[in-house]
């Protein structure tokens, strides 16, 4: 019993001194760029490529990764070449009905866009990323997609921009 009451604070010092030397780190942004590194972005128009075009959805898609970077990052955006990279383009646009109800017809449709990305690391070799995300929105067949685009759009093109920063500054 005696040896037991010893032994516990004897164990208590071996974990505190175990655990001293770790530190937990964590950037709330999600961003993982080295700055003493990385100082300069450069992000290209993204041109719509699609067989269904929007014309609006380019500027509010390219607005909003500006945005989102210049928020969540320290990067100064240049007008061409830069230490990070992001190019591409608006690949895919497209309805497609969904929820189809017992007389055949369908109660939502579904808006989908893709956005390919090529993402140039000019630091260093091998973090490059060349991938197409996709995005998806759902609303109500009797709808009028000219009264819920601008919305939607706005609403895919977040999630997009969540998505393409987390593949590339995120470094997940």
């Amino acid at each position: 019993m005696k040896t037991s009451l010893l032994l516990r604070p004897l164990v208590m010092l071996i974990l505190l001194f175990a655990t001293g030397g770790c530190t937990i780190s964590y950037k709330l942004n999600g961003a993982a760029i080295d700055y003493s590194v990385y100082k300069t972005i450069y992000v290209s128009q993204f041109p719509i490529r699609a067989a269904l075009v929007y014309p609006p959805l380019q500027q509010t898609f390219e607005n909003e990764l500006l945005d989102y970077i210049t928020r969540n990052t320290r990067l100064r955006t240049v007008d061409s070449g830069g230490d990070l990279q992001l190019e591409g383009e608006i690949t895919g646009y497209s309805l497609s009905p969904q929820a189809v109800t017992e007389n055949a017809y369908a109660s939502k449709t579904r808006l989908t866009i893709q956005v390919r990305v090529k993402y140039i690391d000019n630091k260093q070799e091998g973090k490059d990323v060349d991938q197409t995300f996709s995005a998806y929105r759902d609303f109500d067949s009797s709808e009028m997609l000219n009264d819920v685009q601008d919305e939607l759009c706005n609403q895919i093109s977040k999630e997009l921009v969540d998505l393409i920063f987390n593949a590339t500054l995120g470094n997940w």
